[in-house]
């Protein structure tokens, strides 16, 4: 079970022949390994890590390794994201070291090719999955936007990055014309208002990859239940990290905000036992122990409703259990603005 980059880690356990048969269920929250910030590109982070700490020596892997092995992991840990520039954050680079391709194979290689590519023959499709995701994940990135107001403006950089490397200029213009299409009915929108941008974000950084991995379980993992989510409690007070990320003024449920329902943390208040807060943990906690224990999230908690897996590929739609003040299956709210998405890929890429 893992959340965010502890859900991308979980998918890349499913994926690796390390693991196999080491779990025989699995649950990600609001990540995947087909997510951009789980594959890092190689921009010399490592030298780049080390410079930052006063390396003087050159680019060889093995000075870099010695002088980097001298340093503690809290001196590593102070500054590793201060390595990433400002055109690179603008480009969605989220993090400096994450999994990477590995460039040989050895007995001990975790990730010998693209995530992508490991997908049709990963062990992980004999078992049984929950996923999903936070209904407006793109709160994560208010501080990110509200200092830099160019990203209103970033229409070029929200292509994803496989797409945008494998494109020309003139069909990535093309491309985004798409996108403010399907998001303003406007070619020639020239700017984002800041909700708009981190609704978008919503669906770049979490939302379209989830939808490439049910594509993907559809294909390959047919035989096995996947449930989808959509978490989308609106508490006032209880949705922690987004109060921490936006203020007490914003709205909506934000990537990880699901958590607070999940496990106890420093800044939980007492719930009246009345409340929907509290209902919300015992459903939360219902389904994910239920799950655990007999791969079927459907428990006592939610009564009369029924979480229903994933149906198959031909029926066109995606249908989610959406978790809010009512409990419903649902056609996924955002499946039309995801399928623009996938129109960004040449056919037979998305997974």
């Amino acid at each position: 079970m893992g959340e965010s980059a502890g859900a991308a880690s979980v998918h890349v356990m499913m994926t690796t022949e390390q693991t196999r048969g080491l779990f025989h269920k699995a649950i990600m929250q609001s990540g995947c390994a087909l997510s951009e910030w789980a594959d890092s590109p190689d921009r010399k982070w490592a030298f780049r890590l080390a410079r930052g700490m006063g390396y003087k020596g050159s680019e060889k892997d093995a000075d870099v390794l010695s002088f980097l092995n001298k340093a503690s992991g809290r001196q590593i840990a102070n500054i590793d994201q201060d390595i990433i520039t400002q055109d690179e954050m603008r480009n969605f680079t989220l993090f400096a070291f994450g999994p990477v391709v590995e460039p040989y194979e050895s007995d001990h290689c975790v990730v010998p090719k693209k995530h992508k590519e490991m997908l049709a023959t990963a062990w992980g499709n004999d078992i049984p999955i929950i996923m999903g995701g936070n209904s407006f994940e793109g709160l994560f990135s208010y501080q990110v936007v509200k200092k830099d107001p160019w990203a209103l403006k970033n229409f070029h950089n929200i292509l994803p990055r496989e797409v945008s490397e494998a494109s020309s200029q003139e069909e990535r213009d093309l491309l985004v014309r798409r996108l403010k299409k399907v998001y303003f009915n406007n070619e020639l929108q020239e700017s984002m208002d800041f909700f708009e941008a981190l609704n978008i974000f919503s669906h770049r950084q979490i939302w379209h990859d989830l939808h490439r991995l049910v594509l993907a379980r559809q294909t390959y993992a047919a035989g096995k239940p996947t449930y989808l989510y959509r978490f989308d409690f609106d508490s006032p007070y209880f949705n922690q990290f987004r109060g921490l990320v936006c203020g007490d003024q914003v709205r909506g449920v934000s990537h990880a905000d699901e958590l607070s329902y999940q496990f106890y943390n420093i800044i939980a208040s007492k719930l009246e036992k009345s409340s929907m807060e509290y209902k919300t943990i015992e459903r939360m906690v219902g389904m994910w122990t239920s799950f655990a224990a007999n791969g079927d999230p459907n428990c006592p908690e939610i009564k009369s409703t029924t979480w229903e897996p994933i149906g198959a590929k031909e029926n066109g739609t995606e249908k989610c259990f959406n978790i809010s003040h009512n409990l419903e299956m649902r056609e996924l709210p955002e499946f039309d603005s995801l399928t623009v998405w996938d129109s960004f890929y040449p056919k037979g890429t998305l997974f």
